[in-house]
């Protein structure tokens, strides 16, 4: 957006509502996740992890997927390989290079937590929204998913 032309006001409405619905519905997800113990840059970092399919992500792979420095992702990677939900292995194309990947009880969990997310959002939008709203949602989801893209 230009300097000489100010947001509409509907723009400015719109963000602050978005911002403060995902801030309130993210935590709420995680909470049905269940995944106590984890950060919430932990169990993403995992997600991002099982989305790979077991070939794995480099250290730096994560830290530019979650927007954060090398060095935070490191430790955020050290304190899961500290609690046995992932493990660094060499990476066959490149020997050089180090694969972060999940290990069976990562994974487990990992999977676990995604499916108590869905369900339990499955679960809301059924009980507290009619089939209208649902398809609005859908349809709004499509424009914050192109706001989303670069």
């Amino acid at each position: 957006m230009s300097e000489d032309r100010e947001a509409a006001p509907s723009a400015v409405q719109a963000s602050q509502q978005v911002r403060s619905v995902i801030g309130r519905l993210r935590r709420r997800i995680r909470a049905a996740a269940g995944t106590g113990d984890l950060t919430l840059t932990q169990a993403s970092a995992m997600g991002r992890l099982l989305d790979s399919d077991g070939q794995g992500l480099t250290t730096s792979d994560l830290a530019v997927a979650e927007g954060m420095r090398h060095q935070s992702m490191a430790t955020t990677i050290a304190a899961l390989t500290a609690q046995g939900l992932v493990e660094r292995r060499r990476d066959p194309d490149d020997g050089r290079r180090m694969l972060i990947v999940l290990t069976p009880e990562g994974r487990r969990r990992a999977q676990d937590g995604r499916r108590a997310r869905g369900e339990w959002l499955a679960a809301e939008l059924q009980a507290k929204c009619t089939e209208a709203e649902r398809q609005t949602v859908i349809a709004a989801m499509a424009v914050l998913e192109r706001l989303g893209n670069d």
